[in-house]
């Protein structure tokens, strides 16, 4: 076993698509193209629009955070809700009071049908 430490004093600052309070850490990853990180958002924190690269799963694990796709439409996520980004979906997130985000990204992922609430 390996023990995997993503608290805030391993995350780097995001220094990508006018990030602004963003921090992450790339926490695994796997066979073919996936990746798993660990963010965190301080207060009024945000990634700006840019297409998902891979399929992309955003799932906040503490806090308030937000999630907004083409239209920049900011849909409101907590604790043990998270948002689904197809691959090419423009897509901005970020929060207004801080949370903790673990992010999946992989050429091949979807949200199951028994977790999905609905299709924005």
């Amino acid at each position: 076993m390996q023990i995997v430490t993503f608290s805030r004093n391993h995350l780097r600052p995001i220094a990508l698509f006018d990030a602004i309070g963003a921090s992450n850490l790339r926490v695994g990853g796997g066979s073919g193209e996936s990746h798993v990180y660990a963010l965190r958002f301080e207060p009024g924190g945000s990634v700006g629009a840019h297409p998902a690269g891979y399929g992309q799963l955003f799932l906040v694990v503490e806090g308030q955070a937000w999630a907004a796709g083409a239209d920049g439409a900011r849909v409101p996520l907590s604790a043990g809700e998270g948002a689904y980004f197809s691959p090419g979906e423009l897509h901005s997130k970020g929060s207004d009071t801080g949370c903790s985000v673990i992010m999946v990204q992989a050429e091949a992922i979807e949200p199951d049908a028994s977790a999905t609430l609905t299709h924005a």
